[in-house]
């Protein structure tokens, strides 16, 4: 039985290795005519692992248009995958029926395509056609039906485990762990060659934008996509345009203070810095062997730094560093002996209109066209078989505290409705400090503290100073009951009188002190004076009558003394018993007093 799963290994190898080179020709022609279907030469090729991503990107979006969450299940998206594939290569459908949306999904699938400057494998294969030569290049390299079998997994050979060492739970975890570290790192470095080649590359920005860790979490790449929407350009342009504004713009250029990616200056001056010296790398160094070693070197620092030797992505970064300087150096060879097989000895002409680096310095030409080639070489590499480790969301850290997969970070944060922003104890603790009464300082008042505005005035001085709206509108105020002790009863007749008129005449005068001198409130006074006057006159004339009939009732008795009603303590220099009636007060006059009285 194990010679026969070894046949099937070696056939299946076999059949890898020839779609593998037939696959390469169709990239090949591609770079080599891609000019006169593309706009720029840079544009990169999406491997299977990456059309998966995209894709699944794609149908998040299309649910979250439709009221749905920012979220895709795994079996969704390999349906969705299976359609993507069957359509685009022309062959019948599949036998389920048609997912919902599906047009939806193929159009933000596209458009993610288009807006970063990239291609699939798809793509490619329905272009040779067109862009072969029919003198040199063959009819076809390989059937749709292959095609598909190769982009879906069906032809990847499996490795075969040793019998002789048996395998524990552990050790698989281990090694599935360890694989997974890897891929991510790998895809890492092959994202930050991708930007020196194609900046319009919006996966291989989000790839790299917070790896290692510069404090660019999800709110970070939130506010740089919604920049880059709203200024309708890629996700690295959108960083680099502000960045490049803080750094060179005045007051006039410089970005606003409400720009939410002032939020992030630091990180993003940080990404844009590592970029600038790769880029610097790239244009100081003509050896693309030498220039290729040095931009692994670089990446391979920032991703290092701070780890331990033990450290899985330690480990990982070291392996992909020696992979990818061997690989460099082997295709700056390839391209070296081409360049002397098909040499003429005359000198090599301008660049033309879509060449590589256009209008551009030499420096760094040859190894753009190094890395072109290797990052083709990644992307027609075989589909991961474990879905689950490249689209699940559980990814391994590489920067902060927690990995995050791209579905998470293309995903917006949660924003809070405010039903529950904090739990209840410390709600219920912030109402009681709300209600709790704050302790006012005591200030010293001067002796012009009458001038001043009060928030609050004192109950008395509320009391004892009404403003216009506490005047009463009644003119004839009730008299208070008061029945004093052995009083004669035409005095007790007087008194209540005279006590009404006393408190009449104040309160006019308070009115007039301090109620508003309009038209109407002069009328108001001018009446009450009247009414006043008549109410003297026949007081008057009461009291006469009144002594004329004690007169005339006992005129050989002598005339009695009336009770006096009230006690006069006379002080020299003043005349305290005075009432209040023959006061004249002035504005202001009465607040002083009150505030000298306490």
């Amino acid at each position: 039985m194990c010679v026969s799963r070894r046949r099937t290994t070696a056939i299946l190898q076999e059949n890898m290795e020839a779609l593998g080179d037939h696959m390469k020709v169709m990239v090949k022609v591609f770079r080599r005519e891609c000019h006169r279907v593309l706009d720029s030469e840079r544009t990169t090729i999406h491997g299977a692992d990456s059309m998966q991503m995209v894709l699944q990107l794609a149908m998040a979006e299309v649910k979250k248009q439709h009221g749905g969450e920012f979220k895709v299940a795994l079996s969704d998206v390999l349906m969705a995958w299976k359609h993507l594939l069957l359509d685009k290569l022309h062959l019948p459908p599949p036998d389920f029926a048609r997912l919902e949306n599906y047009d939806l999904i193929r159009e933000a699938y596209e458009s993610f395509l288009k807006r970063s400057n990239t291609v699939d494998l798809v793509d490619i294969f329905s272009m040779y056609k067109q862009l072969r030569l029919a003198d040199s290049d063959p009819d076809e390299p390989m059937s749709p039906i292959q095609m598909f079998e190769f982009l879906s997994g069906n032809m990847e050979v499996s490795e075969l485990p040793d019998a002789s060492v048996p395998s524990t739970p552990s050790s698989s975890q281990s090694r599935r762990c360890s694989s997974q570290v890897k891929m991510a790192v790998r895809r890492v470095f092959c994202s930050y060659l991708s930007l020196l080649v194609n900046s319009k590359n919006d996966m291989a920005s989000a790839l790299t934008l917070d790896v290692p860790d510069r404090a660019l979490g999800r709110q970070a790449f939130t506010d740089v996509k919604h920049a880059a929407l709203n200024s309708n350009t890629s996700l690295f342009l959108a960083v680099t345009s502000f960045v490049r504004a803080i750094q060179l713009g005045g007051k006039g250029y410089a970005p606003a203070e409400s720009d939410p990616l002032r939020k992030h200056v630091k990180g993003l001056s940080d990404f844009v810095q590592f970029i600038d010296n790769l880029e610097e790398i790239l244009g100081e160094i003509p050896d693309p062997s030498v220039c290729g070693a040095k931009l692994v070197t670089a990446i391979r620092s920032v991703l290092v730094k701070g780890r331990s030797s033990g450290d899985p992505v330690y480990a990982a970064a070291e392996e992909t560093t020696t992979e990818l300087k061997e690989r460099v150096c082997q295709l700056h060879l390839i391209q070296k002996q081409s360049a002397n097989g098909s040499g003429t000895g005359i000198s090599p002409a301008r660049p033309k209109a879509y060449a590589v680096n256009h209008a551009t310095a030499y420096g760094g030409r040859d190894t753009v066209k190094v890395l072109m080639v290797l990052l083709d070489e990644e992307a027609l590499k075989p589909p991961c078989r474990n879905k689950a480790d490249l689209l699940s969301e559980d990814q391994p850290v590489l920067s902060g505290a927690e990995g995050t997969s791209i579905l998470t970070l293309f995903r917006s944060p949660e924003v809070s409705t405010g039903c529950s922003p904090e739990p209840l104890k410390n709600r219920v603790q912030s109402r009681l400090d709300l209600l709790k009464p704050k302790a006012k300082d005591k200030v010293v008042r001067s002796q012009f503290a009458c001038t001043y505005k009060d928030e609050e005035l004192p109950l008395n001085r509320v009391l004892e100073f009404p403003s216009t709206s506490q005047v009463p509108s009644c003119v004839h105020a009730a008299p208070k009951p008061k029945t004093p002790p052995a009083v004669d009863e035409e005095t007790t007749t007087d008194k209540p009188t005279s006590t009404s008129e006393n408190k009449k005449h104040s309160s006019e005068q308070r009115g007039v002190a301090l109620g508003p001198r309009s038209g109407n409130a002069q009328h108001r006074l001018a009446g009450s004076r009247k009414k006043t006057g008549a109410q003297m006159q026949n007081k008057g004339n009461k009291r006469k009558q009144v002594d004329s009939d004690q007169q005339g009732g006992s005129e050989n008795e002598p005339p009695q003394k009336k009770q006096p009603t009230s006690v006069s303590v006379k002080v020299p220099g003043k005349n305290v018993g005075k009432t209040s009636s023959k006061k004249k007060l002035i504005a202001g006059q009465g607040k002083l007093t009150s505030f000298f009285r306490v």
